[in-house]
C-alpha cells in the first residue's frame, strides 16, 4: 500500500515540476518576443528550467527507477496540461451557413 502511495506521490510531485518547466517554457518565450536579447532569455531560461526539472527528479526517485518513472510520466501529462490551457482556441468554419449556388 505505501509502495503505491509512493509512486503516486512521485507522478504529482512529477507533474508540478512539469508544469513549472513547461509554465516556464511559454513565459519565457512571451518575455523574449519583447525583449531586446531574447537569445539571452531563451539561454537563461533553458538551464534554470533544466536544473530545477533534474535536480527535482533526482530527490523525488530516492534511487529508485520506479519512482524516477512515475515522476517523468507526470511530466509527460503536466506537458499536455499545459499544453490544453496555453493553446488558443480554434476556429471552426460553419459550413452548414454558406450561402447555396444556384
Amino acid at each position: 500500500m505505501t509502495d503505491s502511495l509512493t509512486l503516486v506521490l512521485a507522478g504529482v510531485a512529477g507533474m508540478g515540476l512539469g508544469a513549472m518547466f513547461f509554465g516556464g517554457l511559454w513565459w519565457t518565450l512571451r518575455k523574449s518576443l519583447a525583449s531586446p536579447r531574447p537569445a539571452l532569455w531563451l539561454l537563461g531560461s533553458l538551464l534554470t528550467r533544466m536544473s530545477l526539472l533534474l535536480v527535482g527528479l533526482y530527490l523525488v526517485s530516492g534511487g529508485h527507477w520506479e519512482r524516477l518513472l512515475a515522476g517523468l510520466l507526470g511530466v509527460i501529462c503536466a506537458r499536455f496540461v499545459v499544453l490544453r490551457l496555453s493553446s488558443p482556441p480554434s476556429i471552426t468554419k460553419e459550413v452548414d451557413h454558406a450561402p447555396e449556388s444556384r
